[in-house]
């Protein structure tokens, strides 16, 4: 058996355009690597493409590999042998459908300065792991893209999921466009075009997207995606809408938000209008009730500080989650037409929707009256008894009457708020942390404004409410171990930073282990010391 090999110092190899595309699941990379492999077969192209699946649509990426190669005039009918799955080091083109999957091609050798055009999308899906993080675990996208510059021969990136949008196509048209337009692959625009046409489905909104695309990335004057037509820009209603007495109730509450020092306002503007979206005029009467005597002891020395963090604190903890807020969201009218125009449904569609519940008895007891739900919770026994029967996760189809209704009348459960349960815990709860910061502001300016921010660890409801409750008074009980330190705040800070690192609690165990360890010390000197004093 003969092999033919290429003639001496001839590399066949590089005749091979090596390209790999990195997508989610729902941004239609194998549309796209479909739409390639197309394109160099209508040229007569040897070509050949495989996928190899991520571990799940959000938390690993479907890596699609192309590898291509003009005939060779000489030998029409040989068929070369091409790999399977690309190395690291060895790509010419790297299309990644978003950020982060930009990144990890970089950490992974795939892009390399020296060969590798990258093609990405600047925008952002974020991953398990970065959802899970209970602060904010979001990757610094401009460390990405400068990352992402540096390690790649070319960069083109702008939004292509933006431009997809904008012409009521998906993201892989876009992405198509940009390697069209980079001059990567040595075929014409129109090739690219007649293959998207063979598709016969949503032609004309790809084909938009697609020349959107190409006009950026080959660097002709296409308005950036944040850009619209002045034509399209509607004005923005000039005041609140509704009956003629709740009106006048929000414009005199937005006095008295004006009355308050600049620093202030800018933060509890959006403060009042969170609280009152979540019940009603009084409660946001009630908001700048607290904030305007948080205020009055504060001092502008302190470019009050301490009133802004109150401005934004208080908002968040006034309005907490619970199955009558969860409820009331998912039956806005604003949410049905954005689940509409994200699924771009056409006329004659009908979309089916089905909400997941899983209350825990806690989330039923908060949803009764305050004395009925606190005997019930003052007794464990029955608790787990009816909890056998409640903690298991429900599906609620909201696309009829029947679950529409039930949510609805759910969500209605907001104007006796006042009166069940929760309301009643959330209000105590608030108060006592209000106290707790106003008392080592005394003592402390900086301390005071760190025990407000650390209401920024107790978030949503349920087990996720629970989790943070218990990191929240976790943290707060090291107050007195920090108690007359110069850099009380600054460890304050440090352990809320590290409470919202992980959902497991770890850096935040860590944290307290830190502090106590060097408080004991400085507990062990003193006490040295008094024995000294004492022989």
């Amino acid at each position: 058996m003969s092999t033919i090999l290429p003639p001496r110092g001839e590399d066949r190899t590089r005749d091979i355009i090596k390209l790999a595309v990195l997508a989610v699941g729902g941004q239609g990379g194998g549309v796209l690597t479909n739409w390639i492999t197309d394109l160099a077969q209508r040229a007569d192209w040897h070509v050949q493409s495989t996928s190899v699946a991520g571990v799940a649509q959000r938390t690993g990426a479907t890596i699609y590999y192309v590898e291509m190669a003009p005939r060779d005039p000489a030998r029409p009918d040989a068929k070369p042998v091409l790999a399977l799955s690309p190395a690291p080091g060895d790509v010419d083109i790297l299309i990644a459908a978003e950020l982060a999957e930009a990144g990890r091609a970089v950490l992974r050798g795939f892009v390399t300065p020296e060969r590798t055009t990258l093609i990405a999308s600047s925008h952002r899906v974020l991953a398990v792991s970065e959802k899970i993080v209970p602060g904010d675990g979001r990757a610094d996208a401009s460390v990405v893209s400068r990352r992402a510059a540096e390690a790649s021969r070319r960069l083109i990136h702008f939004d292509m999921e933006a431009m997809a949008k904008k012409a009521g196509s998906v993201i892989s048209a876009s992405l198509f466009g940009a390697l069209a337009g980079s001059g990567e692959l040595p075929f014409p625009r129109e090739a690219f075009e007649t293959t998207i046409k063979a598709g016969g489905k949503g032609t004309g909104p790809s084909l938009a997207a697609f020349a959107l695309a190409y006009e950026r990335a080959a660097g002709m004057n296409a308005p950036a995606p944040s850009e619209e037509p002045a034509s399209a820009v509607q004005a923005a209603p000039k005041g609140p809408r509704g009956p003629a007495k709740l009106r006048d109730q929000w414009e005199g509450l937005s006095r008295r938000v004006g009355a308050l020092p600049e620093p202030v306002r800018e933060l509890a503007g959006p403060g009042l209008a969170k609280v009152v979206d979540f019940l009603d005029p009084a409660y946001g009467a009630e908001y700048l009730g607290r904030l305007e005597k948080i205020v009055a002891a504060d001092s502008e020395a302190e470019g009050w500080a301490f009133s802004r963090e109150a401005a934004k604190y208080l908002a968040n903890a006034m309005v907490y989650d619970d199955i009558v807020r969860v409820a009331d969201l998912k039956t806005r009218s604003a949410r049905a037409a954005r689940v509409r125009a994200e699924v771009r449904l056409d006329g004659d569609q009908t979309l089916y929707t089905t909400e997941y519940f899983h209350p825990r008895m806690e989330e039923i007891c908060g949803v009764l009256p305050v004395r009925l739900g606190a005997a019930i919770e003052a007794r464990p026994g029955l608790m787990k008894t009816l909890n056998r029967m409640v903690d298991r996760g429900r599906r609620i189809r909201t696309d009829g009457v029947l679950g529409f209704g039930m949510l609805w009348a759910l969500g209605g459960l907001r104007r006796w708020r006042r009166g069940l349960l929760r309301h009643h815990v959330e209000t105590a709860h608030l108060e006592e942390w209000l106290a707790l910061a106003e008392r080592q502001r005394a003592s402390d300016y900086a301390l005071g404004v760190e025990v407000l921010k650390c209401r920024r660890l107790i978030k949503g409801y349920s087990d996720t409410h629970a989790r943070g409750l218990s990191k929240f008074d976790r943290v707060l009980a090291c107050l007195p171990l920090l108690g007359g330190r110069n850099d009380a705040a600054d460890w304050l800070r440090r352990l809320r930073e590290a409470a919202l690192k992980d959902a497991d609690g770890v850096a935040l165990d860590g944290a307290i282990r830190t502090v106590r360890s060097f408080t004991a010390d400085a507990g062990m000197q003193a006490a040295r010391g008094e024995i000294q004093k004492g022989k």
